[in-house]
């Protein structure tokens, strides 16, 4: 007898439908998995062996035959068990045969409970958009599948119980989702801008990367605080957005790092690998593609610490994702696309010693060691930096104050109001993806960064003197409109241009 039971596969952040096929034949007993299937899954044959057995099922002593549909997508990881076991009971009669409106996911352990499975949600997108409408899960996993409307969504802790509900002996409650998601609410983040004493000209250089998403380089000697104002970043970024916080969630859901309890992510992303990471670890790769810790940051910030100890192969891999905002991962079995939209913030000492022209302490390096150190960094990768800051040390009289400084608070309501200005600009560009300065194109610059003529005299002075590329060009005029949206201007004027050549690297032709 023939049965067929729904399932789907994970293709980067997509998910496809697989059609699970099994035959029941005379002969000896055997069982055949065809489909271009992976080791997790040719070994689903022993766990569904037990599972059906253990759960009180007969196992078919005859000859098995499993198709996996279409054959020439790839089909990897335990989450065929489920489906497979009902097909088998279907095909011998002690389960429904009709099951074309639902689609089955789950892992099996030996004694018929089932456990969770990487990439739920973009596997429940797919079945709202394919017309599905029941989609049984494991239990674990149904607070995140329910964060898609319009399909049924029912939570299974057992072979059994999945058996006895499509039997119509105990049927199941379907889940209801009771997450409500709030862009007003209140985030704890670990560090705030109230702690951190002095650097206050960091602090502004960071406030304009956040509104306008810029790429940021911090350098300073060892101690003056440049990782601690990384890490208190977060907490002046805007509050994530539903879309947002989906985009985040599906990612991490395929990469099975989401924590148990939190089905959706509710505080954007920061990610800080350290400089021995891996260049599929860092990009994202793997004989089956998976996101890296560039897509990890999406919608966040990536930080790179120490950021000439990386990889000169890690560090030039970052171009393509500065400018484009995604990173393609090609094989031999084709291209996949994940999106790549953060904020890139780094820090590096100036030397190997870090007190390269310290006022306080005398740097121990020569100066071919210096100029080593910093060429680590190609020119191509600083050109797409924004803002390049010194982070000074900070005096005793700072550290000893005791008045706190403005907190991240105030400065997000700074950084939401650009934001919202700048939304309200691309809106009617029909480009989605758009979304701050930061990532508008040469048509984008030309027609939102107009310049008066005393602003076309400066900037004609400073690509003479600073010798900016074209890119840096376009760039300093981003960052000039960014710290205009800041002070509320809607055309960009001299002052705005000044304090974004600041940032530039102060190398002069």
């Amino acid at each position: 007898m023939l049965a067929k039971v729904h399932s789907c596969a994970v293709l980067g952040l997509d998910a496809e439908p697989v059609h699970v096929e099994v035959d029941i034949a005379s002969g000896l007993e055997r069982v055949t998995l065809v489909g271009l299937p992976d080791t997790a899954v040719r070994e689903s044959s022993e766990r569904v062996r037990a599972a059906v057995t253990n759960s009180g099922f007969v196992y078919p002593q005859h000859r098995l035959t499993v198709n996996l549909a279409p054959a020439d997508l790839r089909k990897e990881g335990p989450a065929y068990d489920l489906p497979i076991a009902v097909g088998i009971l279907a095909a011998t009669n002690q389960a429904p045969a009709e099951l074309d409106d639902a689609l089955l996911l789950g892992e099996l352990s030996l004694d018929g409970s089932v456990r969770h499975v990487n990439g739920i949600l973009p596997m429940a997108s797919m079945a709202r958009h394919r017309g599905y409408q029941r989609l049984f899960v494991p239990q674990v996993d149904a607070p995140e599948a329910a964060l898609v409307e319009g399909i049924d969504v029912y939570p299974i802790d057992s072979l059994a119980a999945l058996v006895n509900h499509l039997n119509g002996r105990r049927p199941l409650t379907r889940f209801e989702n009771a997450l409500r998601f709030d862009d007003q609410t209140e985030v704890f983040y670990p560090v705030d801008f109230a702690d951190i004493k002095g650097q206050e000209i960091t602090k502004r250089a960071l406030e304009v990367a956040c509104a306008g998403g810029h790429n940021c380089l911090l350098k300073g000697p060892p101690g003056a605080g440049k990782t601690l104002l990384a890490r208190a970043l977060p907490s002046i970024l805007p509050r994530l957005t539903l879309s947002e916080s989906l985009d985040i969630t599906r990612i991490y859901s395929v990469a099975d790092a989401l924590t148990d309890g939190q089905p959706l992510i509710r505080t954007r992303p920061f990610r800080a690998p350290h400089h021995t990471i891996s260049h599929a670890g860092l990009v994202g790769g793997g004989r089956w593609p998976r996101p890296g810790e560039i897509s990890m940051a999406h919608r966040g910030v990536l930080f790179l610490d120490e950021l000439p100890e990386f990889g000169t192969r890690n560090l030039e891999t970052l171009r393509q994702p500065l400018e484009d905002r995604i990173v393609t991962i090609s094989r031999a079995t084709g291209s996949l696309t994940f999106p790549a939209n953060f904020v890139l913030v780094a820090a590096m000492n100036p030397c190997p010693c870090g007190y390269f022209q310290d006022p306080q302490k005398e740097c121990t390096c020569s100066l071919s060691a210096v100029q080593r150190y910093q060429q680590r960094i190609s020119g191509p990768l600083m050109d797409r930096i924004d803002i390049h800051v010194d982070v000074p040390r900070v005096p005793f009289q700072k550290l000893a104050d005791l008045a706190g400084g403005e907190t991240s608070a105030t400065i997000r309501a700074r950084v939401e109001q650009a934001r919202q200005v700048q939304e309200a600009r691309f809106a009617g560009l029909g480009k989605g993806n758009m979304l701050v300065n930061g990532d508008m194109g040469p048509a984008e610059v030309q027609r939102f960064c107009q310049l008066d003529e005393a602003g076309r005299n400066l900037m004609r002075v400073a690509m003479q003197q600073m010798d900016l590329s074209a890119r840096a060009y376009h760039r300093v005029l981003k960052l000039a409109r960014t710290i205009a949206d800041l002070a509320a201007e809607g055309q960009i004027q001299v002052a705005h241009l000044a304090e974004a050549l600041q940032y530039r690297p102060r190398e002069l032709s």
